[in-house]
């Protein structure tokens, strides 16, 4: 039932958004931080979360979805 789009190689990307979605992150709030009430693959400041604590929302939902669904999701931002 996993949502994922199919790639000229024969293979599958799957749709971080929708396991984050799944994983009840949509719109849920974790202290400053927290997933877009929109979109998912978005993490939101809300104000005076300190970088480790957007990185820390970001951990949880990685190993809330590699938990449910046994899937890794890679992070595409650059941490400084």
């Amino acid at each position: 039932d996993c949502v994922g789009y199919a790639l000229p190689n024969d293979e599958i990307k799957l749709a971080a958004g929708w396991h984050i979605e799944q994983c009840g992150f949509k719109g849920k709030r974790i202290g400053h931080t927290g997933a877009h009430a929109k979109q998912a693959l978005v993490l939101v400041n809300y104000g005076g979360a300190t970088g480790a604590e957007v990185f820390a929302c970001a951990q949880q939902i990685q190993q809330e979805v590699k938990l449910k669904f046994d899937v890794c999701l890679d992070m595409e931002v650059n941490i400084l």
